[in-house]
């Protein structure tokens, strides 16, 4: 059973817009730092995004400053990622990481300091 659940993913066309949301389940309770991971057919997972829940630091890929943006709604208790003028070499299974650490940014890119995992979810950008 994921500890996270996502949603969101879909095809788009390149330049289109998609919003991907995590949400811890309810075993797996509060969360400190969330992350999107991803990978691509025959390539290994990269890191995408993370932010501390109390916003107070985040980090992103070079590949994806300027496109993609985070959020978090409190009373949902469930993350965000907006992902703006989606390229084809964003196409990628994505994955929610958490961990009930308050992760410091030279961290966060590091998938070992995530203890929850959600299922992932398909973007497909192509026109």
């Amino acid at each position: 059973q994921a500890q996270l659940v996502e949603s969101g993913g879909g095809l788009v066309q390149p330049g289109g817009s998609l919003r991907l949301s995590c949400a811890p389940s309810g075993r797996t309770g509060s969360v400190y730092t969330i992350s999107w991971f991803r990978q691509a057919p025959g390539k290994e997972r990269e890191f995408v995004t993370a932010f501390r829940w109390n916003r107070s630091s985040m980090r992103y890929a070079d590949s994806v400053k300027g496109r993609f943006t985070t959020s978090r709604d409190n009373a949902k208790n469930t993350a965000y990622l907006q992902m703006d003028s989606l390229k084809p070499e964003d196409t990628a299974v994505y994955y929610c990481a958490a961990t009930k650490s308050s992760l410091i940014t030279s961290s966060m890119a590091n998938p070992r300091f995530y203890e929850y995992w959600g299922q992932g979810t398909q973007v497909t950008v192509s026109s």
